[in-house]
């Protein structure tokens, strides 16, 4: 049995390595990668071993990317060292009669009254049509007096809060992204479609599940508002160095405060996530994860990501706005419902 194994292993080995330089050197026909993917078990392991992160360099079919794990790695260790480790799950049950759609809310421990807000609003269970939505509130670690405790007592109350025992802060929240993927896949093997976003946003849960059912027949297909083109900053909060990432642009990538995508785009993330090193920008990283994996970034206007004019119809046909306090939030919500609107009709 002994002789017979270590060839296997060795084979195994040899094929795992083909697969990954192909995903990441060959951008191709999403058709024939995808069919690549290989399939994990719909079950949480015991443990996940720390992926084996490599360089890399993506082609969008005009400019090349590239990644330089060590050059991350010096810079950024934490975040590619990082190990997801959940402190607290959310209660989530999937109904067979229903798709399971997630709202998942990037938070911290400190937001409190912007939970409360949300949850008074369009962060709560929802049964439209066909699909059943429920929010999850992704939220990291903290070492300030009195707040781990306060968030444990707020998950017990409402169960839907997502604890990793990550470090909170700016360059941690692409470990957010990774770690919402891996429990997907380990944890949300049905889920059929997630939104993710900032927890300053306005969400309009009807309009999100009519974009689904008008175009989320294509599960490789992402929504939101495309950031085409963007110039790398090279001071202040988003501050990324030359000789970190010396290109003078990024891929287009869907702005972070809140897009869509489908279950099975996100097993396909996830994989790809375990070799790719982690950009420090959270909604730049996943664009580095959907070129990767050859999927297509759809530019929906009602993706207000920019803010929006206050107007309670407006407001009524547009999916996510930015820019709410938890006071304006609740004010506008409150406004918006009682509208009389003549023309309800969503926009394409």
């Amino acid at each position: 049995m002994k002789t017979h194994a270590v060839p296997l292993i060795l084979l195994l080995a040899f094929l795992t390595g083909m697969f990954w330089s192909s995903m990441f050197t060959n951008q191709g026909t999403s058709s024939i990668q995808l069919t690549q993917v290989v399939h994990l078990e719909n079950k949480s392991p015991s443990y996940i071993l720390p992926p084996h992160r490599e360089s890399v360099t993506l082609n969008d079919g005009v400019n090349e990317f590239h990644l330089n794990f060590s050059r991350l790695q010096e810079e950024f260790p934490y975040i590619q060292d990082y190990v997801c480790k959940v402190i607290l799950t959310p209660d989530i049950y999937h109904e067979p009669s229903k798709s399971l759609i997630i709202l998942a809310v990037k938070s911290r421990p400190a937001s409190t009254s912007r939970r409360k807000a949300l949850r008074q609003t369009w962060a709560r269970e929802w049964q439209l049509g066909g699909y059943v939505l429920r929010p999850v509130f992704l939220i990291g670690d903290t070492n300030v007096s009195g707040q781990m405790e306060l968030v444990k007592i707020e998950s017990k109350e409402y169960g839907d809060i997502l604890q990793w025992d990550l470090k909170e802060g700016y360059h941690s929240l692409p470990l957010k992204e990774r770690c919402l993927l891996e429990y997907i896949v380990h944890n949300l093997s049905k889920v059929a479609f997630i939104y993710k976003g900032d927890d300053d946003m306005y969400v309009n849960p009807p309009v999100l599940v009519n974009l689904i059912e008008t175009f989320g027949s294509n599960p490789w297909v992402l929504h939101g508002n495309v950031m085409a083109r963007e110039g790398v900053t090279r001071s202040g909060r988003n501050i990324i160095s030359k000789y970190l990432y010396p290109e003078p642009i990024y891929p287009n990538f869907l702005s972070g405060g809140g897009f869509i995508f489908s279950g099975p785009s996100a097993r396909l993330l996830y994989e790809i996530s375990l070799k790719m090193p982690v950009f420090p920008l959270d909604d730049v990283y996943f664009g580095f994860l959907t070129l990767a994996a050859n999927l297509t970034l759809r530019h929906d206007g009602r993706f207000h990501v920019f803010g929006l004019g206050f107007e309670p119809c407006k407001y009524q046909k547009a999916l996510l706005i930015h820019g709410m306090s938890p006071e304006l939030l609740v004010e506008r919500w409150q406004k918006v419902e009682s509208a009389n609107c003549s023309d309800k009709s969503f926009p394409k």
